[in-house]
């Protein structure tokens, strides 16, 4: 029987999920499923002796795309270009009384979850307005419990740990995998919301993309910065509040022609390192000589993968950045990572020196 976590919320496992979908009297009325598969035919395959009927309404891909008719359980082509599924939601249940959302996460620590969490968090919460809701993975253990976690975080402000503790109380077996929890962590730090500007969420997506790379797939390019290039690009909601912020957003131009290459909010900050410390091979070291380095002293400037990059685009482990407009060398790129002036080793990087563009504001 699945564990009763708050009024209406409910975490379970897979088997709960089944018996919840053949009963016709049954008091829930919303599923959240978190598997490989997000067919609803997995259930067939996995208890070939139950039937299930499952009527899709949609499915929706990241970036909001939907394709009601399609098929795949991945991956669909839409306008020429991969889209990965966010969610698949159907009618469910012998008499299609039920609403399954079905979302593909894997239980790994590289599993990027945090792309999933708001979709997930807001069916919950409208669900319980109107019956029942029961999250559940395959054992009830990690998937399920790092949804149901992050769902108390944000409803209670609650920690990443006094939440876990509470649904602790009601389900003492649950452990969400440690990627996931270092996920949660980020989750709090961004005020129990998915801040895509923030630099947190930057470097989390820079490492889901280094992971990829060096599971040998080839990095989707729109999942890259917009070019801040373009006459159409335009500062993200996220991180201006104002026109008049806008127009003073820090711009970081080619010194040879003048086209903007990055803005602020392409920035990926670091954490200073120890300065030329760090690059000393057996040397003596003398604290009288020692300093706090400042980060302003780096000579670089780090940035989340842009569309100009062609050369990342095409796929290669390092290389130079140029300008797309007159092609003046501004940086190097490495998926294995950089280390910075500061000490600091970043991984992946996309470096642009600061010797090689200018800061204007717009």
């Amino acid at each position: 029987m699945p564990y009763l976590v708050r009024e209406r919320l409910f975490i379970g496992n897979i088997n709960d999920s089944a018996e919840i979908l053949q009963d016709d009297n049954t008091e829930f009325k919303f599923i959240v499923s978190l598997l490989n598969s997000t067919s609803i035919s997995f259930f067939t395959e996995w208890r070939p002796s139950i039937t299930i009927n499952a009527k899709e309404i949609r499915k929706v891909f990241v970036g909001g795309s939907e394709n009601a008719s399609s098929t795949s359980q991945d991956d669909d082509s839409l306008g020429g270009k991969s889209q990965k599924l966010l969610y698949s939601l159907e009618n469910a249940g012998k008499d299609l009384k039920l609403v399954r959302m079905a979302v593909p996460v894997r239980d790994m620590e590289s599993e990027n979850l945090l792309d999933y969490l708001e979709v997930c968090l807001d069916f919950i919460e409208d669900s319980r307005k109107q019956g029942s809701v029961l999250v559940h993975c395959f054992a009830g253990v990690s998937r399920s419990a790092a949804i149901v976690t992050a769902y108390l975080m944000r409803s209670e402000q609650l920690s990443q740990e006094d939440a876990l503790e509470s649904l602790r109380k009601s389900c003492e077996f649950v452990c969400p995998n440690d990627g996931f929890l270092d996920q949660l962590k980020m989750f709090e730090e961004m005020g129990f919301k998915i801040n895509r500007a923030s630099t947190i969420y930057k470097r989390f997506q820079l490492k889901v993309m280094g992971d990829s790379y060096n599971r040998g797939e080839r990095i989707d390019s729109s999942k890259f910065g917009v070019d801040p290039g373009l006459p159409t690009s335009t500062i993200s909601s996220e991180v201006s509040t104002s026109s008049e912020e806008a127009k003073r957003m820090p711009a970081y131009r080619c010194k040879k022609c003048r086209r903007i290459v990055a803005q602020e909010e392409n920035l990926v900050g670091h954490e200073p390192g120890e300065g030329e410390s760090c690059f000393e091979w057996k040397k003596r070291k003398n604290s009288k000589s020692s300093k706090t380095y400042d980060e302003h002293e780096c000579s670089s400037i780090f940035v989340e993968p842009l569309q100009w990059m062609k050369s990342v685009e095409e796929g290669a482990l390092e290389g130079k950045l140029s300008c797309v407009h007159c092609d003046a060398r501004l940086g190097y790129f490495n998926w294995s990572g950089i280390q910075c002036s500061c000490g600091s080793w970043i991984t992946p990087a996309f470096q642009l020196h600061k010797s090689r563009v200018d800061i204007s504001v717009l």
